[in-house]
């Protein structure tokens, strides 16, 4: 189950966001370097093309549903964006097998701005995962947004997890989205056209978990062959362990500490003996701390893990 931003046209439970933002953009007061920041999975790459779309299409013949928070799919922008053709759109996103965005697709986003355009419509730049942006291309990138040509919009994506420089976000209007755990199931619930709460533990979910998480879970269940409403907390993670899907999987990989985290918090509410798990969470926290500075294996980590907390 993959849902691509750029393939949704209905935005669910984000009503309010879209509509301020159209509103914004009939009254000409729509910033033009605009920062969507939240948590991954929490839609903000769904919202933005949504604006994008409700901005090109405006003149077409089946423009943006405004009251039901929905593209037409039969709009001519829908379909060159999704052929990836659109004249009035440039994307910059991270590529396939790379860890960083790079200076030269800025320098192409670059050549494109100054570009003249074929119409009097707007275009507009979308940079998604703007945190993968290394030093260069964050200063490439700062002498365009700083003065952008006539009728651009610049829309930056950020993971809210991660920092980036704040030279780029005092440049920016932010625009913060931030979903409750209900909103969060909600859309969950909406995309996937199930309710997940027959399909994941509870304890497998925390309060802080958004609509691309569950999803991201529930894939790997299936991917898996796994019923993870059988899984409990423990259970779940000395599979990941003895599984090393840390290595294998990305999703895996950046939330297996999350989980970690939720397994100390239930034992430390549970355990009469506070201390012992306060102090040994500690050193733990001090050893993850090492383990990223130094680009080091987790395998050890988790195995000390495994075998003094789990008792396995």
């Amino acid at each position: 189950m993959i849902f691509e931003p750029f393939l949704q046209t209905k935005l669910f439970h984000l009503n309010n966001y879209i509509d301020e933002l159209t509103n914004l953009y009939d009254k000409k007061i729509l910033p033009n370097k605009m920062l969507f920041t939240g948590r991954k999975g929490s839609g903000k790459s769904t919202l933005a093309y949504h604006l994008i779309n409700y901005i090109l299409s405006k003149n077409e013949k089946n423009p943006y549903i405004i009251k039901n928070s929905q593209i037409d799919s039969e709009n001519k922008s829908y379909k060159l964006i999704k052929n990836q053709i659109h004249p009035n759109f440039h994307l910059i996103d991270l590529k396939k097998d790379k860890k960083i965005i790079e200076i030269n697709q800025i320098r192409q986003m670059i050549d494109y701005s100054n570009k003249s355009s074929f119409n009097d419509s707007p275009r507009i730049i979308l940079i998604d995962n703007l945190e993968l942006m290394n030093s260069n291309s964050i200063n490439a990138l700062l002498k365009i947004v700083e003065d952008p040509n006539y009728n651009i919009f610049f829309i930056l994506i950020h993971n809210s997890n991660k920092k980036i420089y704040n030279t780029l976000k005092s440049r920016c209007i932010p625009f913060k989205v931030n979903l409750t755990f209900k909103q969060s199931v909600n859309i969950a619930n909406d995309l996937l056209n199930k309710d997940i709460m027959n399909l994941l533990n509870i304890e497998l979910m925390n309060y802080y978990n958004t609509p691309g998480d569950f999803i991201n879970l529930i894939n790997f269940s299936v991917e898996n062959n796994l019923d993870l409403s059988n899984y409990n907390l423990k259970n779940f993670l000395l599979f990941l362990i003895n599984e090393n899907f840390y290595k294998k999987n990305n999703f895996i990989k950046s939330n297996i500490l999350i989980f970690i985290e939720l397994y100390f918090l239930k034992i430390f509410m549970l355990n009469p003996n506070k201390n012992s798990i306060i102090s040994f969470y500690s050193s733990f926290l001090k050893k993850i701390d090492t383990t990223n500075k130094f680009n080091l294996d987790y395998e050890s980590l988790f195995i000390e893990f495994k075998s003094k907390i789990l008792n396995d």
